[in-house]
């Protein structure tokens, strides 16, 4: 995604440097332990919950609009936001890597929590630029984002939701994206788990089962209500890849159902 793509046309703030973000992160005081969704999630506490006022990051508007783009269909953040595909992203700004309990994070990003990385302005950027290049083993089936301006007006956005911890605004553009309405009975299936299994001979062949997703996306741990609505949308065309179309078309919604029950529980 490209400012170009999305008709961008303003005043750009000017450029912060690393060294000036660096020295917002030493000034910022450290935010108490807060919760990181809904009841019952854990305490996490935050190292650092926001940069100095006078620090710009970029244009939150621009941000919101790259939030529909690049992240709203597998992240969200609100008032109470879940984890879906990758985990909310509620105070997101001085958290650990990997930090929400329950969630079926890659061994690579568990590591790298372990080992100290905390999601900061820098460590953000980079893993936006190019996640592989900073966590190699990532499930995030995310090509990264070029541009550095388009990267930062993303991050204004996002730390909306990290810099008002008490009061996480809710908004639309959080909610992930529905590629296609269903009927209810469709979503209703519960899938055979071990029919799942047989039928995802053919989804591994360029799927990985651990997960990893250099150049072919993971669909490890995919929500079950998340899977069954992008098979039915390569099967209504609406997702651009022709394999996946013809793949789609072959199933039966009990069948979508049955890879949907495996996947999401691959591990077990």
């Amino acid at each position: 995604m490209t400012m170009n793509s999305l008709g961008r046309s303003r005043l750009r703030l000017p450029t912060v440097s690393v060294a000036a973000l660096a020295a917002a992160l030493v000034l910022a005081a450290p935010g108490p332990a807060a919760s990181d969704g809904g009841e019952g999630a854990p305490d996490i506490a935050q190292v650092t919950t926001t940069f100095p006022r006078a620090v710009a990051l970029g244009d939150v508007e621009h941000g919101r609009e790259l939030w529909e783009f690049e992240c709203a269909a597998c992240h969200e953040m609100g008032r109470g936001a879940e984890d879906g595909i990758g985990p909310q992203l509620n105070r997101v700004f001085g958290r650990r890597a990997a930090a929400i309990a329950d969630f079926p994070y890659s061994d690579s990003i568990i590591r790298m929590g372990r080992d100290g990385l905390t999601w900061t302005y820098r460590t953000l950027d980079a893993y936006i630029e190019n996640p592989y290049a900073l966590v190699s083993g990532t499930r995030m089936s995310y090509p990264g984002l070029e541009d550095a301006d388009d990267r930062a007006d993303l991050l204004a956005f996002i730390r909306l939701y990290s810099d008002q911890p008490a009061d996480i605004p809710e908004a639309e553009p959080t909610a992930r994206r529905v590629e296609v309405e269903l009927p209810p009975e469709v979503l209703e299936i519960r899938g055979d788990r071990e029919w799942g299994e047989y039928l995802a001979s053919e989804c591994t062949t360029c799927h990985q089962r651990d997960g990893a997703a250099a150049g072919i996306p993971s669909i490890t741990h995919w929500p079950e209500d998340r899977f069954v609505v992008a098979m039915h949308a390569y099967r209504e065309g609406l997702r651009p890849h022709s394999t996946m179309q013809n793949i789609a078309r072959r199933l039966e919604d009990e069948d979508i159902a049955a890879l949907a029950a495996y996947f999401a529980t691959i591990d077990d």
